[in-house]
């Protein structure tokens, strides 16, 4: 479950980066790998940041590791950060944006995830997701 603001007995055990990338009014969704965690859901490019590693820098390295996108920090937009609360444990979950003038290659990691594809914010809620990315689109796009 996602919270604004941080729950009672909120103890991150770690700090999760995403980002929509959108263009063209559509955003782009990773299909995960079977025997990935989830496994066969769509998330949008994300992942745990690694000790020492500012959010940006987790940020950008995620979105070459995963798409193959190679973004400055300039292009990247900050939303906020949502609390987040699994029964085993607790994370922190930084959003970011950015909107691409032209599609760009996309260059998935084939070991995490198995496609992808660029699909409406309101179309991407008809798609298996990720657990608890449907409430994090809903806050980003006001749906």
């Amino acid at each position: 479950m996602i919270y604004k603001e941080r729950p009672q007995n909120f103890n991150p055990e770690f700090d999760v980066v995403s980002c929509f990338v959108e263009h063209d009014g559509e955003i782009l969704l990773l299909h995960r790998q079977d025997h990935k965690p989830e496994g066969d859901t769509w998330g949008v490019p994300a992942g745990k940041t690694n000790a020492g590693e500012k959010i940006i820098e987790a940020m950008i390295r995620e979105l070459r590791e995963e798409t193959g996108l190679r973004l400055p920090s300039s292009r990247l937009s900050y939303f906020g950060k949502v609390f987040v609360k699994y029964p085993d444990y607790d994370f922190i979950y930084h959003i970011y944006h950015t909107k691409l003038n032209q599609r760009r290659k996309v260059a998935i990691n084939h070991k995490e995830h198995k496609n992808f594809g660029w699909i409406s914010p309101e179309n991407a809620l008809n798609k298996r997701l990720i657990q608890d990315l449907d409430a994090c689109i809903k806050l980003f796009y006001e749906i």
